[in-house]
């Protein structure tokens, strides 16, 4: 029987806005609490019909706004998101299960987002040549400007960070007067709902962001091949992401497919600074991060102490009820995922690993997890384990760890804890990732710095504010005589 306090009755309900609010039939999706299982919002569950209307009304408008209405309507929005911080990160939890401390985080990150997006409609992105630079040349200019896609950005987003993963796709194409059709997650699709309401508050014609809930086994193909798509930007797993890799075809693909990130901790790092980065890495947003910590690597002469200082951050990581301001860390995302992570800590200590704090499961609450003597072919380091587990892995020397750091067929992030430039320098050549973060975790960045992975990561395109600006316009090209 399950004994958690209900959230329907609660106090604070009358302030969430609920997408459900409307009866729309038999046609419904509902959304649900993951701490208690009970249903907090129903949302439409579009036809094939809805989505191809939702394309044809986004191809048929022409964005008409000027760089500086962009700018405030960006602006306005993160004021708007902002003043209802509180409210807007308690609808996150519910219908995420992620704690308040995280979903907190989320929605400041998101105002960071918006304000990146709007300085990024200021900017004059246009260059400039002189064609005099051979003896084949002549006395003209070349220059150049961006322009929004002919067509329509189709953006199709994950579960984990429910507003900042929309909010890095829809920000950008605000920023550069494109039209976007959105498909969230039928399982936390409330604040995508959320932000195409404050945006329209803000200013933003409707016909430019349209919202589609639904079945992604119904609708989803109709996201990649409609014939007003020119752009496809996904963010989710590698089977999901190769998918539309063979189904978009000759549509331009933005692919942010998550990653099997590591920590590598040498043996002149400072041990509890070093554990204090493995712990928060591993176990923020209940683990569900693409580059959440997922393999620890640490020298084999500095293991014992440094297991011992990760075993101390993780007992002292709360867990429980995500609506308590005072716990760390809430649910994954469901049932099924929480069963997951246990069968591969279970089968991992079968294999030898030996279990030090948690693998404690409850429907959708698992615990913050600590293995050790965990080695490379064991599935729960082989996969990408998409929750709160840190498994302890041991290295030699720096060209071990490279080796055992880019064994994996994903390509991601990377943290480095060493005070040595030359071996800092070793990894920042030679790993094969996207990033490397020197004493930070391997998450790290700026909402507007390039993002992204390589090997099974990605596609090696970039995502952040600037980057995704960039693959979100075409550039066209002129001559002048001068």
């Amino acid at each position: 029987m399950n004994t958690k306090k209900s959230v329907i009755d609660s106090p604070q309900r009358e302030a969430m806005r609920i997408a459900g609010d409307k009866v729309y039939g038999e046609r419904t999706i509902d959304v649900r609490y993951p701490w208690t299982g009970e249903v907090v919002a129903t949302v439409p569950k579009a036809t094939l019909d809805d989505v191809r209307r939702a394309f044809k009304i986004a191809r048929d408008y022409k964005p008409t706004l000027t760089r500086h209405e962009r700018y405030k309507i960006l602006m306005k929005a993160g004021d708007l998101i902002a003043a209802r911080l509180h409210e807007i990160a308690r609808l996150i939890t519910l219908e995420s299960g992620l704690c308040i401390k995280d979903t907190l985080y989320e929605v400041g990150r998101a105002s960071d987002v918006l304000l990146f997006a709007a300085q990024q409609a200021l900017v004059d992105d246009g260059q400039s040549f002189s064609c005099d630079l051979t003896h084949h040349g002549k006395s003209r200019r070349v220059h150049t400007m961006r322009e929004p896609m002919m067509g329509v950005i189709s953006a199709i987003t994950p579960f984990n960070h429910p507003l900042n993963q929309v909010i890095h796709k829809v920000a950008p194409s605000v920023a550069t007067n494109n039209r976007m059709v959105l498909k969230p997650t039928e399982k936390t699709p409330l604040a995508a709902l959320l932000l195409a309401d404050v945006l329209y508050e803000a200013g933003l014609p409707p016909p430019m962001l349209s919202v589609i809930t639904g079945d992604p086994a119904e609708i989803a193909d109709e996201m990649l091949t409609n014939e007003h798509v020119d752009v496809v930007t996904f963010t989710g797993g590698v089977p999901i992401g190769k998918y539309i890799a063979g189904k978009a075809v000759y549509k331009r693909q933005i692919l942010e497919l998550g990653g099997n990130d590591p920590i590598v901790v040498m043996d002149d790092a400072d041990i509890a600074k070093a554990a204090d980065l493995a712990a928060s890495g591993s176990y923020k947003n209940s683990g569900q991060r693409c580059t959440a910590v997922k393999r620890i690597f640490a020298h084999e002469k500095i293991a014992p102490q440094f297991t011992e200082a990760l075993l101390a951050k993780t007992r002292a990581w709360t867990y429980g009820d995500p609506l308590d301001p005072k716990v760390d860390m809430g649910t994954v995302i469901d049932e099924r995922s929480a069963m997951l992570f246990e069968r591969r800590v279970n089968d991992a200590i079968a294999q030898g690993a030996r279990l030090l704090h948690g693998n404690v499961r409850d429907g959708a609450s698992y615990s913050p997890t600590l293995i050790d003597r965990v080695r490379g072919e064991m599935e729960v380091v082989r996969e990408e384990t998409f929750g709160p587990v840190s498994p302890v892995m041991t290295f030699t020397d720096v060209d071990d760890a490279i080796r055992q750091v880019n064994s994996t067929a994903y390509g991601l992030s990377s943290g480095v804890c060493t005070q040595r430039l030359d071996v800092i320098m070793r990894f920042v050549k030679e790993l094969n990732v996207g990033s490397v973060n020197v004493w930070e975790v391997p998450g790290y960045r700026l909402e507007v710095t390039p993002f992204g992975g390589i090997k099974d990561s990605g596609t090696g395109v970039k995502e952040g504010v600037q980057e995704c600006c960039k693959a979100f316009t075409n550039v066209k090209t002129y001559s002048l005589p001068w």
